[in-house]
């Protein structure tokens, strides 16, 4: 008989209340209007404020960061690059173009564009036309797109997004969650560095019309250099941004706010929150021992578990919530175990906030041990089960 269960350690990190030996300069209190918000730090993945983060809206524009997730790796795999030219079909001026009177680069019907001039047309101006010709360029129609689009979300581990067609256009089950959004930009910002640059361009001219980026972020210089705005009218407005100031930099994810500029305002707020209030702490070096684990069947019966990099996160300048860990992994290893094998997961909190996640490897080998070794392991297993 073979149990399985999961073993969780609890620590009580003995680290000091205040996070920092000078007096503390802003509140770590912080609220928004937003009902939707998910703020981390890019460096470290510290959650620093989060509110039903996993609970999906109505995508609308904000769905175009996907949609530059498949063409950035289109070009990264060499499906197509940037002068590779696709046609405008009727389907995308129609539904795109300047007769649907949403956001559009004024692409011309019937003719072709080169992929690097559709990018800025989405990155810049989230422009409808644009979207919809990359989605028949790489797929042959924007429905089999967005199998693709759905495809990468999995794969990405976006759980709670949903995607009918490139644009967000209205669709039903067109839906993000701001969870996913930080995940999806933080993957377009540090996988796709010499594309993601094209968000931050301040203005694209075609067919001789001149546009403006359609993310005010970026022109407000506090270090916004992507990603995109939404709207539906049943999540309001909203937005997925990534911010760089003073060698830090944030992703933010919003959704629900009542107006543009309840949504600039909030961003701008959050995003000065986030750069001010908090400071660094390291917790453990790499290679430090943070737990031990349980093996089965092997020559010890326990491994030291490591964390493989240094493990940082940000806390509340005036911090006095005590930080705690759990080590959660599956009981009990079986033998034999490699070193540097990943096992389990090192879970942070601050008080009730839970801060991030960090993977544990082993830190040494273990055999497998001898016959009456693990007779015994299977005697204690048999009896824990049964208790």
């Amino acid at each position: 008989m073979s149990i399985r269960s999961i073993a969780i350690l609890v620590l009580c990190l003995l680290l000091p209340l205040s996070a920092a030996a000078e007096p503390a300069r802003t509140s770590a209190t912080f609220d928004t209007k937003a009902r939707q918000a998910y703020l981390v730090d890019g460096a470290t993945g510290t959650v620093l404020f989060a509110r039903n983060e996993n609970e999906p809206v109505t995508a609308a524009s904000l769905a175009k960061a996907m949609t530059l997730a498949i063409v950035f790796k289109a070009l990264r795999t060499g499906e197509t690059t940037l002068e590779t030219l696709y046609p405008v079909s009727e389907h995308a001026w129609r539904t795109g173009g300047a007769p649907s009177r949403t956001a559009t680069m004024f692409a011309a019907l019937n003719s072709r564009i080169r992929v690097e001039d559709l990018i800025r047309g989405v990155a810049v101006q989230a422009a409808n036309d644009a979207c919809i010709i990359l989605a028949e360029g790489l797929s042959g129609s924007e429905g089999a797109f967005a199998v693709r689009m759905n495809d990468e979300a999995r794969q990405l581990g976006l759980t709670q997004s949903r995607f009918e067609n490139a644009t967000g256009l209205p669709a039903p089950g067109n839906q993000v969650s701001m969870h996913d959004l930080v995940v999806l930009a933080r993957h377009l910002h540090q996988s796709y560095p010499d594309l993601y640059g094209y968000y931050a361009e301040p203005e694209f001219e075609w067919n001789r019309i001149r546009q403006r980026n359609r993310n005010p972020l970026v022109g407000l210089n506090i270090g916004a250099d992507g990603l995109v705005m939404g709207f539906a009218e049943d999540a309001g407005y909203g937005l997925v941004v990534s911010v760089e100031r003073g060698g830090r930099r944030l992703y933010l994810a919003m959704s629900g706010l009542s107006s543009e500029k309840e949504r600039l305002d909030e961003a701008r707020r959050i995003i000065d929150w986030g750069m001010t209030a908090f400071t660094s702490k390291t917790l453990f070096k790499a290679g430090d021992v943070v737990a031990e684990a349980s093996v089965y069947g092997g020559s010890s019966g326990r491994v030291p578990l490591v964390t493989p990099k240094e493990v940082d996160v940000l806390l509340p300048i005036d911090n006095t919530d005590r930080l705690a860990a759990r080590v959660i992994y599956s009981w009990p290893l079986r033998a034999p175990v490699g070193p540097g094998q990943r096992v389990g997961v090192l879970r942070l909190w601050n008080g009730d906030r839970f801060l991030r996640e960090v993977p544990l490897e082993t830190a040494s080998a273990v055999e497998v041990g001898t016959l009456s070794s693990r007779a015994l392991d299977a005697l204690q297993e048999l009896l824990f089960f049964w208790l």
